[in-house]
């Protein structure tokens, strides 16, 4: 009956082991020999190599009796058919050893060998149920595994791999083929979710930036709604790393691009592109860039239509970039205001929104607008109602700008104050600032009664 191939394998090792022994025997045997006064641990190694030979013997004389001491194949790397040293299991949640799975991505292979699906990153896991197994059966069978070897520069095999993986995706992003487009620009919106290492790749692959953007910059009339929220949200997962908020900004294309994505169809494209402007205004030098390019009144007309996640998205971008003096006046132009006063009104976005009529509170026209909309009543209702301190805080910053001079609004509130008691409740229970703003429209107020008396 003729040998399998595992039987083959299995005798071919025995012979091979078998003539180490023999070489290795053949040395001690010498040694022993020739010296008088020769080591012990010589006679017992030659003894040992001698017992092994005879094993060995007995069988290569019947390679069924080998195979029984072969590994399982759930023990055996898949890539070299060779018992596992080190099992690690890849993205696709198979496992091999780890120098072959390394070899196999060092070589630029970005799917599993088994499976062939796309792996979603390069990070190798070790296997430590599997490797104990591993350890016990060799325990059982004789056998010493090596010392796992870990290579140095696994770390720069998985980045190479990493960047040649989002190099071919970003090459993807420039097929015709928008069956393509959408496939590569839904597999890097994942990918720079969930692994900060592909938002770092981005600087470190040359225009990785304009591969992102081109398909939503080629002027194209129908562009699909999944590729635009897909590429958007991805500028949004990149704009999370402070690099990137300059590199963004330093092509001049991208937060032009955002601010036309503010009027896209699809209200999560609009919103990311929101939270998007919101990151990279974090840098002072993009928040002017930001105002100057027009994103203000896209913002506040975002903030108008009152989609919740979207306006939420668009009052912290319009707040972070009314820091700014110019964008404060570029938000009161563009009708920040008379939109903001309607939310807080209904009770919506209370505590972003009186924020942002605090820091515009400032500007002269914004103060003049509040008046005409009846801001200063609405503002001593909600000191007085059960709201956080922060509100009450910004309401009173707000009241003590209009009525710093404004001797009508002074009036208003001394009724209020002599009916209700608002202002001075709040300047002994508030915080350490609406205290202080309370204490000096009191100061104002009881100024004015004097004059008021006098006269």
């Amino acid at each position: 009956m003729a040998k399998t191939t595992t039987e083959k394998g299995a005798v071919l090792e025995v012979k091979t082991t078998a003539e180490q022994l023999k070489r290795e025997l053949q040395i001690l045997v010498q040694s022993i020999v020739e010296e008088d006064d020769y080591a012990l641990e010589a006679a017992d190694r030659a003894m040992q190599a001698l017992s092994c030979l005879k094993e060995l013997k007995l069988k290569h004389s019947n390679p069924q009796s080998l195979l029984l001491t072969l590994p399982p194949p759930e023990f055996r790397c898949p890539l070299s058919g060779q018992l596992m040293i080190d099992p690690v299991v890849i993205a696709s949640g198979q496992t091999f050893d780890r120098p072959f799975i390394q070899n196999w991505l060092n070589e630029g292979n970005r799917t599993c060998p088994q499976t062939e699906q796309v792996l979603s990153h390069m990070i190798l896991v070790p296997n430590v149920l599997l490797k104990d197994m591993i350890c016990r059966w060799s325990r059982e069978h004789g056998i010493q595994l090596p010392t796992p070897v870990q290579d140095v520069d696994e770390e720069k095999a998985i980045a190479n791999a990493d960047q040649g993986r989002l190099s071919s995706l970003l090459e993807k992003l420039s097929s015709c083929a928008v069956s393509d487009q959408k496939i590569a620009a839904k597999e890097i919106r994942q990918l720079t979710k969930r692994s900060p290492s592909f938002r770092v790749l981005f600087g470190e692959i040359t225009n990785a930036i304009s591969y992102l953007i081109e398909p939503l910059a080629s002027g194209k009339p129908d562009i699909d709604p999944d590729l635009e929220e897909d590429l958007i949200t991805t500028i949004l997962n990149l704009s999370i790393l402070d690099t990137n908020k300059k590199l963004f900004a330093e092509n001049p294309a991208v937060i032009p691009l955002l601010i036309e994505a503010l009027k896209f169809e699809r209200i999560e494209t609009r919103s990311n592109a929101a939270a998007a402007l919101f990151t990279l205004s974090a840098i002072d030098s993009n928040k002017y860039m930001i105002g100057e390019l027009g994103a203000l009144k896209p913002l506040i007309e975002l903030l108008e239509e009152g989609h919740p996640p979207a306006m939420k998205d668009a009052a912290s971008a319009i707040f972070s970039l009314c820091v700014v003096l110019e964008n404060k006046s570029r938000a009161v132009s563009d009708g920040a205001v008379g939109v903001i006063m309607k939310k807080i009104v209904d009770h919506l976005l209370m505590d972003e929104l009186l924020a942002i009529l605090a820091m515009l509170a400032s500007h002269q026209k914004a103060i003049e607008e509040m008046a005409e909309l009846g801001a200063l009543s609405f503002l001593l209702n909600v000191i007085r109602e059960k709201t956080s301190e922060r509100n009450k805080e910004n309401c009173i910053a707000i009241l003590y700008t209009m009525c710093f001079n404004d001797r009508a609004k002074l009036r208003e509130i001394r009724k209020e104050e002599d009916a209700n008691g608002t202002i001075s409740q709040l300047a002994l229970n508030g915080t350490s600032r609406a205290k202080r703003k309370a204490l000096g429209l009191l100061e104002r107020i009881n100024r004015y009664a004097a004059i008021s008396n006098t006269a």
